[in-house]
């Protein structure tokens, strides 16, 4: 797929694409620069919803910025969003992610400029990317989109426990309008984590990066894409291109 100059720098392939997990291949849905050479690495976490037309439309979105990007999808049940996020433990996402990143450094990839990775998580993805950043030493940085950081007291793994101690470089992004994630709370996120840039759009709301989203910030996009780009592209392993011409 080519690009316009200001849609970026790499025509892209994308598709599905079977990851193994577990003792079986599930499809998940990687966009990655049609170009010779190995590239940093973003896994895409999804929202309450799953993986969806967004998460996919974010990893063309990086591709065509020079950086290979996996969205994920954990839910092995259809139906409700919401029971489907609070059927799937905490340790068991964590766990696909592990696998999705043995085979990221497998033999069978020659696209990944390293092992270490950057996480973008959005809504309850953002919870899950938190955790994996603070646990798992693969994680070279983490993003999260008006992920909560509250309210997870029934969970295996509480946020909260993992802001001041998270390793690794940290962009949070929020909106002052989301009627689900206080503003203290990204305020508080801020102190703890003081080494990380914890963002909040002025008159944004809840999922406001989503084009298909009622809630759908046009300004606050702008300023969003961009960051998260440079922010990947500034704390993960550079590319190494081979120039075949």
């Amino acid at each position: 797929m080519a690009v316009l100059p200001h849609e970026g720098t790499h025509s892209i392939m994308y598709g599905g694409w079977p990851l193994p997990i577990g003792s079986s291949l599930r499809t998940q849905y990687l966009a990655r620069p049609d170009a010779a050479g190995r590239f940093p690495v973003v896994l895409i976490l999804p929202t309450l919803d799953g993986l969806g037309g967004f998460e996919k439309d974010l990893c063309r979105m990086f591709a065509r910025w020079g950086i290979v990007a996996i969205g994920i999808s954990f839910y092995r049940q259809a139906g409700d969003p919401l029971q489907a996020y609070e059927a799937l433990p905490d340790r068991r996402a964590i766990k696909d992610l592990d696998e999705i990143h043995e085979f990221i450094v497998s033999d069978d990839v020659g696209w990944a400029v390293s092992g270490d990775v950057g996480l973008l998580g959005l809504d309850v993805g953002g919870r899950l990317a938190l955790i994996g950043a603070a646990t798992r030493p693969w994680v070279r940085s983490v993003a999260v989109a008006y992920a909560p950081l509250t309210g997870d007291d029934e969970r295996e793994y509480r946020v909260a426990n993992y802001l001041d101690n998270l390793p690794v470089p940290v962009l949070g992004l929020y909106g002052t309008e989301d009627d689900l994630i206080a503003v203290e709370t990204v305020d508080e996120a801020q102190r703890r984590n003081d080494h990380g840039q914890w963002l909040l759009y002025e008159g944004a709301s809840h999922s406001f990066l989503d084009a298909d989203s009622d809630s759908y910030d046009a300004d606050a996009v702008s300023d969003a894409y961009p960051r998260l780009v440079e922010f990947f592209k500034t704390t993960l392993p550079p590319a190494e291109e081979i120039d075949l011409g």
